[in-house]
């Protein structure tokens, strides 16, 4: 275990990958949908891929599934 004995989840490959997005990238997705970004589904601030990615509050992060061909979900980071 790494860090102290803190398990890294991103190794796991039953984890998909998780990344934060860049506002460029938010603005294209949220005008794409059409939604304003407090309609996204949430990620608390305290997951561990969020820990991970030092994702902060207000940040989207972009989750990649590859099990059924490629599917990517978003969520915004709340306390």
């Amino acid at each position: 275990m790494p860090d102290g004995g803190k398990i890294d989840v991103s190794l796991n490959n039953l984890v998909p990958k998780h990344e934060v997005i860049s506002k460029s990238e938010e603005d294209k997705l949220l005008e794409a949908i059409g939604i304003r970004k407090q309609q996204l589904p949430k990620l608390k601030v305290t997951d561990p891929q969020c820990k991970l990615l030092g994702a902060k509050i207000g940040d989207v992060v972009k989750i990649s599934r590859t099990d059924m061909g490629p599917n990517y979900y978003y969520r915004r980071v709340v306390k």
